[in-house]
């Protein structure tokens, strides 16, 4: 297979397994209230479904680029596919709670190996100077994901059962099996290095605790000096890991590269930013749903315009890039995605329909500017050796983020509802609206992170497509 059919097919492969791991996330944000309804637990408890999947995702991610350079990028992507699938399958034929939590779980493993993976072959493939726009190639296609799953899983819980919202994932998996088999290249690493073992049982156990009590937080009545001592012990889980990497020769995850400015940025900056943001996709269902009382497939249709904005940006990143540069744009985007996060407290019964599409737009149009300006900068300065590598790192923070915004999102839900019945419309309606003031303020003061940018760092990727230069 040539180089030049390789760059042909390869951003499809990547984009349809990207296309079903959004298509199944989005999907299961809308059922969550028709799933609780039917497994016989309330909407809020149902989070450990999705906090089970984003958990596993964070746990799993480090040893991806171990993986795939010790047995090969095709066998592992193929391998994650298949048992997303598979996974799939097993979501939809859960009877209760804690085997879909398990289901999830084998989903969240899938999903660690499959993406992480996908974009380590991007990054191999192509020279950083065509490195944004096979990305952005990459997302477009996958954002109709997110633009199908809210309507498809509204329209699936309204007709059907929930249960049939896991099976679509089957034939498309089907699909990037298709691909991968054909078009899918094989790297491997350029030296062997072992598994650093005690690394990630540190790692692992650090994070895994930490985002575990962040879920249960609120919701069992675990005393406070308990709840202390363990997130004492998480964070020494933690700490304990970066001074085993800093001697360890091959360690699970190479810290030497946050030295790196555009990629610190990029990931402390991403990790911040999505601690606001990561609570959006559970959030606003229940703000449609148990807030407003709109149905499932209505509540589906308003979380689209988000998604069309996002591919509408993305046609258009590269250019404004080019025209502003990445420090510009994150410190005053983070701000911006902050402000419209902050203005669904003011959504409530009478709010015109037309605020609430307008406010989606808004969403989608800054977050799709914001990921890619993170996702391109992150491996603007990263030699090919350590590509695998930061491709771990970034993905595994973006994971811990989204886990920790999850929680946070959901904490303070839980804890303004304060005890109150969720069926209570105006109850959660207003707990809802002191969640989205409170993400959206930590968004803005992520913005903060951005300031030790230089005005010209990321330019070998911003400008190459342009050919501008000083």
């Amino acid at each position: 297979m040539t180089q030049s059919v390789v760059k042909r097919y390869l951003p499809w492969v990547v984009a349809s397994a990207l296309f079903m791991e959004q298509l199944d996330s989005t999907i299961v944000n809308t059922a969550v209230p028709s799933m609780a309804l039917s497994l016989g637990v309330t909407p809020l408890s149902l989070k450990a479904v999705v906090t089970s999947y984003i958990l596993s995702l964070a746990v799993c991610i480090p040893v991806s680029g171990w993986i795939a350079d010790r047995y090969g990028t095709r066998r592992i992507f193929g391998y994650a596919v298949t048992l997303f699938t598979l996974a799939s399958l097993m979501c939809g034929l859960s009877i209760n709670v804690h085997m879909l939590v398990v289901a999830r779980i084998l989903q969240g493993i899938g999903a660690a190996l499959m993406m992480p993976v996908g974009r380590l072959t991007i990054i191999r493939t192509f020279p950083k100077s065509e490195l944004l726009a096979a990305m952005n190639f990459v997302i477009i296609p996958a954002l109709i994901g997110p633009l199908l799953g809210p309507l498809v899983g509204g329209l699936i819980v309204h007709w059907l059962s929930w249960r049939v919202i896991f099976f679509v994932n089957i034939p498309v998996g089907l699909v990037a099996l298709f691909l991968c088999h054909r078009y899918m290249p094989d790297y491997f690493g350029d030296t062997e290095r072992p598994l650093d073992i005690y690394g990630m049982l540190l790692f692992v156990s650090g994070t895994a605790l930490l985002s575990w009590l962040l879920e249960i937080f609120g919701e069992h009545n675990l005393h406070l000096p308990v709840i202390g001592v363990l997130f004492v012990m998480s964070i020494a889980l933690l700490v304990a890991y970066g001074f085993h990497a800093r001697k360890h020769a091959y360690p699970l995850l190479n810290l030497a590269l946050f030295k790196i400015r555009t990629f610190r940025v990029a990931v402390v900056g991403g990790f911040n930013t999505r601690l606001g943001v990561g609570a959006l996709p559970f959030l606003l269902p229940l703000l449609y749903q148990l807030g407003l009382g709109m149905p499932a497939w209505q509540s589906g249709l308003l979380m689209m315009p988000a998604a069309m904005a996002a591919m509408g940006m993305k046609m258009i990143a590269t250019s404004v890039l080019a025209r502003f540069g990445y420090k510009r744009i994150l410190m005053a985007n983070t701000v911006l995605i902050g402000c419209t996060m902050s203005c669904y407290a003011f959504i409530g019964i009478d709010t015109p329909l037309a605020m609430i599409v307008g406010l989606g737009l808004t969403m989608g149009f800054f977050n799709s500017l914001q990921f890619t300006c993170m996702n391109s900068m992150a491996y603007a300065d990263i030699r090919l050796a350590d590509s695998s590598m930061a491709s771990t790192i970034a993905s595994s923070m973006q994971q811990l983020s989204m886990s920790f915004g999850l929680a946070c999102g959901l904490l303070i839900t839980t804890w303004f509802l304060n005890g109150l019945p969720q069926s209570d419309h105006p109850a959660i309606l207003g707990a809802l609206h002191h969640a989205f003031v409170a993400m959206g303020m930590v968004t803005v003061l992520s913005s903060l992170t951005f300031a030790t940018l230089r005005a010209k760092d990321g330019e070998n990727v911003s400008l190459a497509h342009t050919g501008e230069s000083d």
